[in-house]
């Protein structure tokens, strides 16, 4: 069978099932770091994913697939549980309302029952009304929260979800160009759906081959067929109506998370109790991934600016604003911009669109609408270096920043600023500005001797370079 799997138990999962002769899909980055295996990105048979409360995992997919996976998981450990789940995501039930509260209905759906948020379902509805409504959300039996209902009815089924009434193709992805090609793509698969059915693509789907959205798509057209068989049915509740799919809950026991810790450490760096850890907060999660990163990563006595910055950030796709500390205490923040590119190594590239006005500083060059920065900081150099281009792309200048070690935080670029900088033009020229400022500071007291020699040498330095 074809498995995917997410949450905390990724890596000891993916081992487990692998080991037992099945093929793991749509594999996380990290995944396919650790293991020396193939990962394909084929629509899976079954889903094995982390509850919230990361107690255990949910099952759900086709019934053959989620029972063969739920007999590897209870063989794990003996205080392993399993139960069924009466009413697994995606299927539909006629329901009947049994309590109204301020901002839903309670719905009994049979063997057990629901909640009906009122801005889910056309129209108010009161104690003993029956209506048509599917699972949105379900819930572990351990848990304190009841499944959560929609009226509105899909066909869901892995990559691909069928809506009724729309036309088109709708993609999950911020990926502007990745959503256009996948919808044009779509026209040239083989199956179709059903007259009436809209196609919605999940964000997994954007690197599926062409045989796995043929598979998701016909997968979804068959869901919508059971579907459109029973829509003109009258409701009858309370009853189950159809079950595209099956579910199940597994709770892991301190000795299952153990023996999985086992698993997981034939594949990478774990620490004793990684999942027990784990299990208990996202903040305990996060300080599992970052002492294990760090006891991985080389004692060499650098900072791991790899490790940190890997698990808080910022990251490719993160935004950070800039810290621009004066030696008088000040903060400006100079902004804030994407991070375009992200090295291990140490170095953040961070763009930022400029708005129309005024000249840039030193350089006497035009700010435009439309111009882009580019500014390259990296982990503890004492400059970092600021291209700006129009909207063409054209080079209007670089100013390269004198300041106290870079930090890259989270969410903020910091450093204070030691006033000198080196600016080269368009033509070529090489300039150094602002000598007399950084005097000034120094006889304020706002800036060392020391500190002050060791800007001047590093202008210096920049001016030398620049102009090679």
């Amino acid at each position: 069978m074809k498995v995917r799997v997410r949450g905390i138990y990724t890596t000891a999962l993916t081992r487990v099932f692998l080991d037992a002769g099945h093929d793991v899909v749509q594999a996380s980055p990290p995944i396919q770091e650790r293991f020396d295996a193939e990962f394909d990105s084929s629509d899976h048979d079954v889903s094995v994913e982390t509850t919230r409360n990361r107690q255990g995992v949910g099952v759900t997919g086709t019934s053959d697939a989620v029972a063969t996976a739920t007999d590897e998981l209870c063989a794990l450990g003996i205080d392993t549980f399993a139960w069924d789940d009466p009413a697994p995501k995606g299927a539909v039930f006629d329901a009947r309302v049994t309590e109204t509260l301020g901002g839903g209905a309670v719905c009994d759906l049979g063997e057990t029952d629901g909640y009906l948020s009122y801005g889910d379902i056309d129209g108010r509805v009161e104690v003993g009304d029956e209506v048509r409504v599917q699972v949105s959300g379900s819930a572990p039996p351990w848990a304190s929260r009841r499944a959560e209902l929609t009226g509105d009815i899909r066909a869901i089924a892995g990559l691909a979800t069928l809506e009724p009434d729309t036309e088109g193709v709708r993609v999950d992805t911020r990926d502007e160009a990745a959503a256009r090609e996948l919808a044009g793509m779509t026209d040239l698969l083989g199956g179709d759906p059903p007259d009436g059915w809209g196609i919605r693509w999940h964000r997994d789907a954007v690197d599926a081959d062409m045989g796995a959205l043929n598979d998701a798509l016909d997968r979804a057209a068959e869901v919508a067929a059971e579907l459109d068989a029973v829509f003109d049915d009258p409701v009858d509740a309370p009853r189950a109506v159809a079950a595209p799919t099956a579910a199940n809950w597994v709770w892991f026991g301190r000795e299952t998370r153990f023996e999985l810790d086992e698993y997981r450490r034939a594949v990478e760096t774990t620490m004793p109790g990684h999942h027990r850890t784990k299990a208990a907060s996202p903040k305990a999660s996060a300080g599992v991934d970052l002492a294990e990163a760090l006891c991985a990563s080389v004692g060499d006595g650098e900072f791991p600016f790899d490790v940190v910055t890997a698990q808080f950030g910022p990251l490719d796709g993160d935004d950070v604003k800039i810290g621009h500390g004066k030696p008088d205490g000040r903060l400006i923040t100079l902004g804030s911009g994407e991070v375009a590119e992200y090295d291990p190594e140490g170095t953040i590239e961070v763009r930022r669109g400029m708005t129309g006005g005024g000249t840039y500083d030193a350089l006497g060059v035009d700010r435009e609408s439309g111009d882009v920065a580019v500014t390259k900081f990296r982990e503890g150099r004492w400059w970092y270096p600021t291209v700006y281009r129009s909207s063409e792309g054209e080079v209007k200048g670089t100013y390269v920043n004198i300041c106290t070690p870079v930090e890259c935080f989270p969410d903020q670029i910091r450093y204070i600023d030691l006033h000198v900088d080196v600016v080269k033009h368009t033509d070529g020229t090489v300039e150094r500005v602002d000598d007399d400022e950084l005097d000034e500071a120094v006889e304020a007291g706002h800036i060392s001797a020391e500190l002050a020699e060791k800007a001047r040498s590093v202008a210096s330095s920049l001016e030398s370079a620049l102009a090679e």
